[in-house]
């Protein structure tokens, strides 16, 4: 199998290296310095938590867990979050936003963290786009 086809094939997998891919990323650690914070991203039926502790992710724990307590939690189906970590993802696909408008996504909970922290959010969840390309090369 091709490194293209495994990363299609386990999602799981490529949540898992959330944390590798955040906290090797300089700027991307400074730009969340200050934040600290728990959500869950939800990929087809499987949940993640995420412990997020001065911009680097502390945990990941693979769920369902019950009782876990998290912030705001970003759901989508399985296909949904395979075409957002594409390189080059298609139109609707490129955004958490437009993939909630189109109901891809739900995007529940307090919004006031992953709101003042949008943009380190954003890069964190587009961090896997990077293993895509090195599947190319």
């Amino acid at each position: 199998m091709s490194k293209d086809g495994a990363f299609a094939s386990s999602l799981a997998g490529v949540v898992e290296r959330l944390p590798e891919l955040v906290n090797g990323d300089v700027p991307l650690v400074r730009r969340g310095e200050f934040l600290t914070a728990d959500f869950m991203i939800e990929v087809g039926s499987r949940a993640h938590y995420v412990a997020i502790v001065n911009g680097r992710i502390a945990t990941l724990v693979p769920g369902p867990l019950l009782m876990r307590s998290w912030s705001f939690a970003i759901r989508g189906s399985e296909d949904a979050w395979r075409q957002f970590w594409r390189p080059l993802p298609p139109p609707h696909f490129h955004d958490i936003f437009a993939l909630a408008k189109r109901g891809e996504f739900r995007i529940e909970g307090d919004f006031r963290p992953l709101m003042t922290n949008l943009l380190y959010f954003k890069a964190l969840l587009a961090a896997p786009r990077a293993l895509k390309r090195e599947a190319h090369q």
